[in-house]
């Protein structure tokens, strides 16, 4: 019965936790003692903010529904190199490209069925891109899950998949011819905020973050029915989500980026092989973390870890 409470749980609240969720006000990133010579803001949704107990405790007061969390890769580069960059870190469990670049966002916090947050609803916060300015020397921005949908494709690949036995490829049946448009719309969304974040900050460095390795390029390794892991979604399926979603994404992403000479790519996914959500070691955990911690496809405190190494080496450069 609780294995069926958690199922139905994690579908009704999968929707609100997006990637795939998730100051004055806002702008209140943890600062480092003394103030250092350049300026960082941190900017992207869940897989930048942490979000889930695996990746950290929530560290502010008061919270603002981002749930920003103490072992996500901004905080531990804050940690390691708080000498070096003032961090301001604004990232989100939810935010879209949108979100970033000049949309308010009015976040969910834990408000998940069947969970109530008692702090719900939250103020809507100003675009991520207003903590941007002049003075800034370096963004790190990881964005563009919740733009694709992939929260809802996972929703619905899992929903699909339980009505399949277990076999062949009905979410891709499903969903595929979708999947350009979204792809399409990432891409855009994507080129127009960086343009945006360039002309807020001419002199900042840009890096683009991109995302992990989430499904193993041997899905043998994934267990049928196992909420720990994917659910009920198909090897096949996982099959099409790592090749026609995932790595389209990344690319997308990594092209985008291409189009600004401020911009460099950070890419995660080579260095993440083998620590998927099927591997041992996982460095990102599935629709659960055991026993019952809604975790919904994130990184944990080692893949933020593996996050902030690559995202370090990358911000050392840009001081030579």
């Amino acid at each position: 019965m609780a294995h069926v409470r958690t199922r139905l749980a994690l579908l009704g609240s999968a929707a609100a936790l997006t990637a795939g969720a998730v100051v004055p006000a806002q702008f209140t990133g943890a600062q480092p003692a003394a103030a250092a010579d350049r300026e960082w803001v941190a900017l992207g949704d869940s897989y930048t903010a942490g979000v889930i107990p695996a990746a950290g405790d929530i560290f502010e007061i008061p919270r603002d529904g981002c749930e920003r969390t103490d072992r996500s890769y901004p905080q531990v580069i804050d940690r390691d190199l708080g000498g070096l960059f003032d961090l301001t870190n604004v990232s989100c469990g939810a935010a879209t490209i949108e979100n970033v670049t000049d949309r308010a966002q009015e976040p969910i916090g834990r408000n998940l069925p069947p969970s109530q947050d008692p702090d719900y609803p939250y103020p809507a916060l100003p675009p991520q891109s207003e903590a941007v300015g002049p003075g800034t020397d370096v963004i790190t921005v990881g964005v563009g899950g919740n733009t694709l949908g992939f929260a809802e494709i996972l929703v619905k690949c899992m929903e699909l998949g339980q009505g399949s036995g277990a076999v062949g490829t009905p979410c891709k049946d499903d969903l595929a011819a979708g999947i350009p448009a979204r792809l399409s719309k990432v891409s855009k969304e994507y080129d127009r905020m960086l343009t945006v974040l360039n002309e807020r900050a001419p002199k900042a460095k840009i890096l683009t973050i991109g995302y992990p390795a989430i499904v193993p390029k041997d899905t043998s390794k994934c267990r049928s029915n196992d909420l720990t892991q994917f659910g009920s979604i198909t090897k096949g399926d996982l099959d099409w989500l790592r090749q026609d979603v995932l790595e389209p994404l990344n690319k997308a992403i990594e092209k985008s980026t291409g189009t600004q000479k401020a911009a460099s790519f950070v890419d995660l996914d080579e260095s993440s092989q083998n620590y998927s959500v099927c591997d041992t070691g996982k460095r990102v955990e599935g629709f659960i973390t055991s026993p019952d911690q809604l975790s919904f496809v994130h990184p944990n405190a080692q893949g933020h870890r593996n996050a902030a190494d690559h995202v370090e080496s990358a911000m050392l450069n840009t001081l030579s």
